[in-house]
C-alpha cells in the first residue's frame, strides 16, 4: 500500500511537472513572437532578412578591433561571430545557427526587439520621436538598437553587471543644450555615453575594443574624465590615453 501510495504521489508530480514545462515552453515561444522568431537553421552561405536580424544581435561579437557588417550575407565573419556569441552563452560554438542559438536569442531580447538589460527609454532622453538629428528618426533608432545589442555583449563579458548609460540619441536642439560637437555620432542616434558603475570608465572603454565599436572616447580624452564614449562611426578613432586606448 505504501510503494502504491509513492507511486501514485510520484505519477502525479510528473504529470505537474510536464504541464509546467509546457507552459514555459509556450512562454518562450510567445515571447520570441513578439519581437521575432526565425523559421529555419542559418549557416554560411545563407542570406536574407533573418541574417540581417540574426548579424545585429551578434553585433558585439566580431572579434577585437573589428565591425560586423549587417547587409544579410552569412560570410566568414558571422560565422567567427556567432562562434563568439556560443562560446560566451556556453553553447557548442559550430559557427551555426539552429534551436539552441536561438532559444538564447529569444532570452536575451525584450518584445520590442531591445536586448533585455537595455531600452530605447535609455538610448533617448531627448525626445520620444528619435527626430531632429542629423538621419531621419527610423535610422536613428535602428542605430540605437544596433548600440544596444553591442553594449549587451560589453556588459556580458564583464560579468553581467549593471551598465549606466547618462546619453544616447540627441535632436541637434538636445546636442546643443549639452554643449556637444556640431558632428557628434549621437545625432545619428549611434553613440552612447556611459557612467562609471560596477566597472571603471577606464574597463568599460578597454573592453568596448571588443565589441563593434568604431569610436571609443574616455579619460585622458578632452572632455572625456567623467565618461566613456563608445559609437560606431565609419572608420576607427579610439582615444582613452588614461587608460592605454
Amino acid at each position: 500500500m505504501v510503494a502504491r501510495a509513492v507511486r501514485t504521489i510520484l505519477a502525479f508530480v510528473m504529470i505537474v511537472s510536464g504541464f509546467t514545462a509546457g507552459a514555459l515552453v509556450t512562454a518562450g515561444t510567445a515571447h520570441a513572437d513578439g519581437c521575432y522568431t526565425w523559421s529555419r537553421t542559418l549557416s554560411e552561405g545563407s542570406s536574407g532578412a533573418d541574417v540581417t536580424q540574426l548579424q545585429i544581435r551578434l553585433g558585439g561579437y566580431p572579434g577585437y578591433g573589428s565591425v560586423l557588417a549587417v547587409d544579410g550575407q552569412f560570410g566568414p565573419a558571422t560565422a567567427a561571430a556567432l562562434k563568439r556569441f556560443q562560446s560566451a552563452y556556453g553553447l557548442t560554438a559550430d559557427g551555426v545557427a539552429g534551436p539552441a542559438t536561438f532559444s538564447k536569442l529569444y532570452a536575451l531580447q525584450d518584445d520590442d526587439c531591445t536586448p533585455v538589460h537595455f531600452t530605447y527609454a535609455e538610448l533617448n532622453d531627448c525626445n520620444t520621436t528619435w527626430s531632429g538629428g542629423a538621419v531621419d528618426a527610423a535610422t536613428a533608432k535602428a542605430n540605437a538598437l544596433r548600440t544596444m545589442w553591442k553594449l549587451e555583449a560589453l556588459r556580458h563579458a564583464l560579468g553581467d553587471q549593471p551598465i549606466t548609460v547618462t546619453s544616447g540619441f540627441r535632436s541637434r536642439a538636445c546636442n546643443d543644450a549639452v554643449g556637444g560637437a556640431s558632428d557628434s555620432r549621437h545625432l545619428y542616434g549611434d553613440a552612447a555615453d556611459l557612467g562609471a558603475g560596477p566597472h571603471s570608465l577606464c574597463t568599460l572603454a578597454r573592453q568596448a575594443r571588443n565589441h563593434g565599436f568604431n569610436g571609443i572616447l574616455g579619460p585622458g580624452y578632452p572632455g572625456h574624465d567623467d565618461h566613456t564614449h563608445l559609437d560606431h562611426r565609419g572608420g576607427r578613432f579610439w582615444s582613452a590615453p588614461t587608460c592605454g586606448v
